[in-house]
């Protein structure tokens, strides 16, 4: 394993630092010409960046404090599965304005009773002509008051097994018989909504890849994930990291309670395994191998040290933690700020704004993107080899599942 960043002489360093110095203070649009948005992918979108050359640019970046465009399940999820499966005509129409943040995209996948089991879906898809004819419903959709497009999995044949009659498809989401109603959170803003289909009318042409072949493509958007070493905030990449805090707490004066020192403690050695497991990650795929184990095992671990933070910042502001505004705050899209925690929130002592509003927010970090306990199963199944759950449903189209069911 490689614990070293490239050196400051490094010419990959010194390519970036005479753009930034050119463009200090890039744009969107600026930035995704460049190939910085996503440096990983091919051109002309991104470099083909080895994930060496992306730590470089990452760094380079972070230190000139230059931001990437604003659009998590755009640029990680819907881009990278555009890039797989879409058409040339798909990826020319999308990816540009997807890159410079123009465009922002929501994810169109969980239903309320289809979340732990994604694939038992149910909203349909119907082929009328040109077009598809969508009826449904879906939730917890991050941003989607805010979106544009919205990658969208539908059920197209009811009458194969559950996984094999579902396509993949990009959603205009001010199409007519599309309805967003937001769920209100206890931070008292709003970032899940419920959207409800009606009759709501898709061009066959935003078919990504074959008819019914939506749950590979599903798979392939949730096992997404950029290999980098940036540091994110411990709030799904929003928010401060757990080294921002402590470096607040030292500025505030040494802590002299005993027990508080040790959860301190704790959470650094959180925030470093979690770095050393990214350096592991990185390892493999250097080698050419696909990561192990530690990959399964992050999820789990980021959400709960997501929490921990957050509670530490609790008690170290005491009452002043409680004290918040909602007042002209909708809440924040995770992934869409890496320093402040909701518009409506004067920092405090930690030197961020919103520690109460981030508070609240963890406790979604375990439940979001797949619990903890389900991903636990997952450990439990695919990595340390024990008994599946037994699936009385093998075998099965996804009608006949649901007459079942009704029974």
């Amino acid at each position: 394993m490689d614990f070293q960043l490239p050196t400051e002489d490094d010419p990959r360093r010194s390519v970036v630092r005479e753009w930034i110095k050119a463009n200090p203070k890039p744009s969107g649009s600026t930035l995704a010409k460049a190939g910085y948005v996503a440096p990983h992918w091919p051109a002309p979108w991104g470099l083909a960046a080895d994930p060496i050359h992306q730590l470089i640019i990452d760094d380079e970046l972070n230190r000139a404090a230059v931001r990437r465009p604003t659009n998590p399940i755009g640029i990680g999820w819907a881009g990278p599965t555009l890039l797989y499966a879409g058409t040339q005509e798909q990826k020319d129409r999308y990816l540009d304005r997807l890159l410079s943040g123009e465009d922002f995209w929501c994810q169109l996948f969980s239903e309320p009773g289809s979340g732990s089991d994604l694939a038992s879906l149910g909203t349909r898809a119907l082929r009328d002509g040109d077009e598809f004819i969508v009826n449904g419903q879906k939730i917890w959709t991050s941003g989607a008051q805010h979106a544009k497009y919205g990658i969208l999995i539908a059920r197209t044949d009811p009458d194969l097994p559950k996984h094999k009659g579902i396509s993949y498809f990009v959603c205009p989401m001010d199409a007519p018989g599309i309805e967003i109603r937001p769920i209100t959170e206890m931070t008292g803003g709003h970032t899940f909504n419920e959207v409800f289909f009606t009759d709501v009318r898709i061009p066959a042409e935003n078919l990504i890849g074959d008819l019914n072949d939506g749950w590979r493509l599903a798979k392939v958007t949730l096992g997404n994930e950029r290999v980098s070493l940036s540091t994110g905030g411990v709030l799904w990449g929003s928010g401060p990291t757990a080294l921002e805090m402590l470096d607040a707490v030292r500025a505030n004066g040494p802590v002299t309670d005993v027990h508080m020192r040790q959860r301190l403690a704790s959470i650094y050695i959180e925030h470093m395994v979690l770095d050393l497991i990214r350096l592991r990650t990185l390892s493999a795929k250097l080698r050419g191998e696909q990561p192990g184990p530690e990959a399964s095992i992050r999820k789990i671990m980021a959400d709960e040290h997501g929490q921990h933070v957050m509670a530490v910042a609790r008690d170290l502001l005491g009452a002043s933690g409680m004290l918040t505004s909602s007042e002209g705050r909708e809440g924040f899209v995770p992934g869409t700020d890496t320093k402040g925690l909701g518009p409506g929130r004067p920092p405090d002592d930690l030197g961020h704004p919103g520690w109460y509003d981030g508070y609240m927010f963890s406790q979604a970090l375990t439940i979001g993107g797949g619990t903890g306990d389900v991903q636990r199963n997952i450990v439990a199944e695919r990595v340390l080899g024990l008994p599946h759950d037994i699936d009385v449903q093998i075998g099965l189209t996804w009608a006949e599942t649901q007459r079942a069911g009704s029974r």
